[in-house]
């Protein structure tokens, strides 16, 4: 089995990466919070949080606060499951090439 087995290609890019991230750590997190922390502009956070929901790694509740619209997300299980996965294969490499 190759040492890259694992290495999930869905969390290749920066940003899907960064999400998983903070996902990973928080019950939830907001769109503004998401590209506050992560940097990202709101088309490229929307292609990305996007990409995650067609894998049904994250998870998207819509909700009005007040009159304002209010996106969140939070990551599934499978999500969770997942990214666990890649991060102990990036381990594993990482140890592999030390």
């Amino acid at each position: 089995m190759s040492i890259i087995t694992n290495i999930n290609k869905l969390f290749d890019h920066r940003i899907r990466l960064g999400i998983m991230s903070v996902l990973m750590v928080n019950e939830y997190a907001d769109f503004n919070t998401l590209k506050e922390l992560l940097g990202a502009t709101d088309g490229n956070l929307a292609s990305h949080t996007k990409a995650l929901e067609k894998a049904e790694y994250i998870l998207i509740e819509k909700q009005f606060i007040g009159k304002k619209p209010n996106t969140r997300y939070s990551a599934s299980k499978l999500g969770k499951a997942e990214f666990k996965k890649h991060i102990n294969a990036l381990e594993k490499l990482i140890k592999k090439t030390e």
